[in-house]
């Protein structure tokens, strides 16, 4: 059963997520502040966080970067702000997915299983013994590796964490070296058709992995601009 923290000190909102998730087969725990959601991710160890905003001892997007520091689990933003500017602060904080109060109970369960969807999937390679495949995938003339078990790049035999969005479309690269992806397609794999993000976010966490992978972000070896287009992984 998909655990499921839920970060939210308003009662009415806190109940309605408790109870359409339990009958939804989640198993939940709620709490009301940012203090007791640290201590839960370590006592409840949950699959999904679900987070709000604003609590009585923090808010802000210092909340994403905060718990994704502590944790590298799908992050979704349950937020009264809908300005963009809130919502691309969010992401790039490390938030996974934003959504809107007040919100379709049905929209929160597909964004959630999409993100969880895409956090669990495993990349078949031909040729791989299972543990290769489950661990690690290498690109030796890059001298670049993804751990699949820790979910990070390992970049001169140091591993370099990432947000779950940075390695989604660093995995995505991976997969298809030399190929060119639109900023369209790289939003589709990290969230989903029906998610919301936009191009500029896409922009941010490109951004982010040059400057965690790249000698020279500003002239990058790996991550390639193609003007008009989007982006390339050159091996």
């Amino acid at each position: 059963m998909t655990r499921v923290l839920v970060i939210e000190d308003d009662p009415i909102i806190g109940e309605m997520l408790t109870l359409y998730l339990t009958e939804e087969h989640f198993h939940v725990q709620r709490v009301e502040t940012a203090h007791e959601g640290k201590s839960a991710l370590a006592t409840f160890s949950p699959d999904i966080l679900l987070l709000d905003l604003m609590l009585p001892d923090s808010e802000g997007t210092d909340l994403c970067d905060l718990f994704r520091k502590l944790t590298a689990i799908p992050i979704i933003v349950i937020s009264m702000k809908s300005a963009v500017t809130d919502r691309i602060l969010a992401i790039s904080s490390g938030a996974d997915d934003y959504l809107c109060k007040p919100f379709s109970m049905q929209e929160l369960k597909a964004r959630m299983n999409a993100v969880l969807r895409r956090s669990t999937q495993q990349i078949v390679m031909s040729g791989a013994s299972s543990y290769e495949v489950q661990t690690k995938i290498e690109q030796a003339s890059s001298g670049i590796s993804l751990d699949l078990e820790r979910r990070t790049i390992i970049l001169n035999n140091e591993h370099i964490e990432t947000t779950f969005s940075e390695y989604e479309i660093m995995k995505l690269f991976f997969q298809n070296p030399g190929r060119v992806f639109t900023r369209e397609e790289l939003i589709n794999t990290v969230r989903g058709i029906d998610s919301f993000i936009n191009d500029r976010a896409i922009d941010v966490h490109v951004t982010n992995l040059r400057r965690k992978i790249e000698k020279n972000p500003k002239e990058p070896q790996y991550i390639k601009t193609v003007w008009g287009v989007g982006y390339k992984f050159m091996k």
